[in-house]
């Protein structure tokens, strides 16, 4: 796609979205219980409209960083969602091939540099790909997803700092869920996550992330300055996920939240929020449950990798021995 539409550009297409990653992630845990999915996944229910939000105020040829809970950003941002459930699955096909798998999601024609694993690291690439985007005269704008435990990370503090420095065109987004795995926010995090913003000068905001219009509001000023070549822009989105940290919390039997903690903020559900009427609603989420199903029909039906390919794509030009390291 191409142009300055934004691809959720009505309630109805936000709704749809939102409605199409709660789908996937629900899902992506069946597959997960069956061994479909190996590993894991850290899935982003309840967190949707922070996603959605964020990407409904990008122009097509914007370009985001992920996070280990990465799948909302993805589909968000357009990815298909037959050829992400391939990636989750290993399959060849997939976006990557089979080999990024969940936490590391990519697909550069769409601007989607990439879910990374590592707490915070996507900050660093995002500064960096805008600040590159600002030097070649480009109009892009950059988005950096990450968590509030990715507040206490040095390289988004680097980040930070190198961005307001060079007015790199970036916006940072921050899906502050309460929780980093199992530590409260509230224990963990000393100050405040727009303080940090303002320490660098960077303009911050504190928005409701379980209301997408909200999201996107407060996300599209930002853009809009950084595009105009006035710097950073800094988003924190108090947003909440109703399910674990990862997969494996669930066989760890792990507890750091009350039942009526988890209740309060479903009570706030950001599809029941955004939820258009019943018949244009019912419609929708018969629409996402066919796509979903095709997509999961197609993905288990993809090849797996060779196994004698498994050290391709890793390098640019193609695995190379080290100097003097015999081929």
């Amino acid at each position: 796609m191409t142009g300055t539409v934004p691809p959720l550009a009505t309630p109805a297409a936000r709704y749809r979205m939102m409605r199409l990653i709660r789908e996937f992630d629900t899902l992506a845990l069946e597959w997960e219980r069956s061994g479909t999915i190996p590993g894991g996944v850290h899935p982003c229910i309840g967190q949707e409209a922070v996603a959605v939000g964020t990407c409904a105020a990008l122009r097509p040829n914007d370009r985001i960083t992920s996070t280990h809970r990465g799948h909302g950003h993805v589909l968000a941002k357009g990815a298909d969602p037959a050829r992400l459930l391939a990636e989750l699955a290993g399959r060849a096909t997939g976006l990557n091939r089979g080999r990024g798998g969940s936490m590391h999601a990519a697909d550069l024609s769409l601007g989607i540099l990439g879910a990374n694993g590592m707490v915070g690291a996507g900050a660093a690439i995002a500064a960096g790909a805008a600040w590159a985007a600002r030097r070649r005269g480009q109009d892009t704008v950059v988005i950096s997803f990450f968590g509030d435990g990715a507040l206490n990370q040095g390289v988004l503090l680097e980040s930070l700092n190198l961005a307001a420095l060079h007015r790199a065109p970036v916006v940072f987004v921050c899906e502050n869920n309460g929780y980093a795995t199992t530590l409260a926010a509230a224990e963990g995090i000393a100050g405040s996550a727009t303080g940090r913003a303002a320490a660098f000068g960077i303009p911050a905001v504190t928005v409701d992330g379980m209301d997408v219009d909200a999201v996107r509001t407060a996300v599209a000023e930002a853009v809009a300055r950084a595009r105009a070549g006035a710097g950073p822009g800094f988003v924190e989105c108090l947003t909440y996920r109703f399910e674990g940290h990862h997969t494996m919390e669930r066989r760890l039997r792990l507890c750091y939240r009350t039942s009526e903690e988890v209740d309060s903020w479903r009570a706030r559900d950001p599809l029941d929020r955004a939820r258009p009427g019943p018949e244009e609603a019912d419609s929708i989420d018969v629409e996402v449950a066919g796509i979903l199903r095709r997509a999961a029909d197609w993905a288990l039906e993809q090849e797996r990798p060779d196994p004698a390919t498994a050290g391709a794509y890793t390098y640019a030009g193609g695995p190379a021995p080290r100097p003097g390291v015999p081929a």
